[in-house]
């Protein structure tokens, strides 16, 4: 876990996403052991099918002497046939999802009856003469880059610097740092807690969309506490600074399904992964309609456990917001910017009658006519012996449409 003393080390290394060659990067991985060579040279093999991106790797499967893969080329993952028929081309899109989404080690009998149904033979990955086998979760680390996942009802969070093409370009470096540095800083103390967090983040241009991989229900619950402590950390730097060093920020935060892949760039799949689906087109288009300084919410429905009989059930987004706010104690005596935090209190606004509040729904319409429903919500952070940092806008200053 990551003390003060050595929090600096703990904030760079949580923010590595440099390109280096998979061979180098197998330096630096303590669970790799005596399996670099075999390893190594399963990559090159990898890349060798992958073919400049042309191909995806849908499964694969042990063997004695190294493993079989089934890959095929990216298209056809989307269907790569001359079909009017709707129901054919729906029926081919569930059965693609149902792959993208499910494990990617699977036995051979799997492997080779999803072949058949999409017309491509496995491939054997056969290294040398002897037989080898690289630990499970080595193997499983090298094929994912060569993969694509689909995943269902996962929270990201969308951070979005606000004016940002109005700054130079120098000035743009400084507050794309220092919004990196803040939710560095959030990752970083989260895991001072415990949490089971292995956020991700893919870049927009002038901000970042962040993801738990963990597929977990709490993960959603973790991903919604680290934007409070990132838009805390941003807003208690911006406190502390002048000129344009610190970016003003606005966010957004959604739950739906969207595809995960890494892309290429040269002659190899980078170690970054990319998000795109439902729920990044809706974040982007609720940020894009957001105020400075505003926090906006999307309207779904999420799984969550029922405390009472243990069940999964699905929640929608005020039931969701109440849940959080019961695990939100657990973050407090965190330090954030050299200040201790009390408490922390978040909530979706709306209005006072009599003796109820009525969270208030807004409509969102884009450059298309099309419309969805958001929420706005509030964050409240109250520190040790400062005063307390109010995230989000009230209310009444809301410039979207009511509901």
């Amino acid at each position: 876990m990551p003390t003060d003393d050595n929090f600096s080390e703990t904030i760079r290394r949580l923010g590595e996403t440099a390109n280096m060659d998979l061979t180098e990067w197998f330096k630096h991985q303590d669970w790799l052991g005596q399996n670099q060579k075999e390893a190594s040279a399963l990559e090159m093999r990898l890349r060798d099918v992958w073919n400049l991106g042309r191909n995806i790797i849908l499964q694969w499967s042990q063997q004695t002497k190294g493993i079989k893969i089934l890959a095929v080329p990216h298209y056809v993952i989307a269907g790569d046939y001359n079909d009017d028929i709707p129901s054919i081309v729906v029926e081919h899109q569930e059965f693609i999802k149902g792959i993208l989404s499910g494990p990617k080690q699977v036995d051979p009998d799997e492997m080779e009856n999803v072949a058949s149904i999409l017309g491509y033979r496995p491939i054997d990955i056969i290294l040398g003469k002897r037989s080898w086998r690289l630990p499970e979760g080595v193997t499983d680390e090298i094929v994912k880059r060569f993969e694509t996942n689909y995943v269902e009802e996962q929270a990201v969070a969308l951070f979005d610097i606000v004016g940002f093409s109005l700054y130079s370009p120098l000035e743009q470096v400084t507050q794309l740092n220092s919004l990196s540095y803040s939710l560095n800083a959030a990752h970083a103390r989260m895991l001072t807690k415990e949490r089971d967090i292995d956020f991700a983040r893919s870049t927009t241009g002038d901000g970042f969309y962040v993801w738990n991989r963990d597929t977990s229900i709490q993960a959603n619950i973790n991903l919604y506490h680290f934007m409070h402590l990132a838009l805390a950390d941003n807003a208690i730097a911006r406190s502390k600074s002048s000129g344009s060093v610190t970016p003003e920020m606005r966010a957004a935060f959604h739950v739906g399904s969207h595809y995960e892949f890494y892309q290429s760039e040269e002659l190899s799949p980078t170690r970054n992964i990319f998000i795109v689906g439902d729920v990044t087109i809706e974040l982007a288009r609720m940020v894009d309609r957001a105020s400075p300084g505003q926090v906006l919410v999307g309207d779904f429905l999420a799984p969550m456990i029922n405390a009472d009989n243990g069940k999964t059930e699905r929640v929608d987004t005020v039931r969701f917001i109440e849940l959080t706010q019961d695990s939100l104690s657990s973050l407090e005596g965190l330090v954030l910017s050299g200040e201790r935090v009390d408490a922390i209190r978040c909530y979706l606004t709306g209005d006072n009658r009599g003796n109820d509040f009525a969270v208030r729904k807004y409509l969102i319409a884009d450059k298309h006519g099309l419309t969805r429903h958001t929420f706005n919500a509030k964050i409240n952070i109250y520190r040790e012996n400062s005063a307390p940092i109010f995230l989000g806008l009230q209310d009444g200053d809301i410039k979207l449409e009511r509901i």
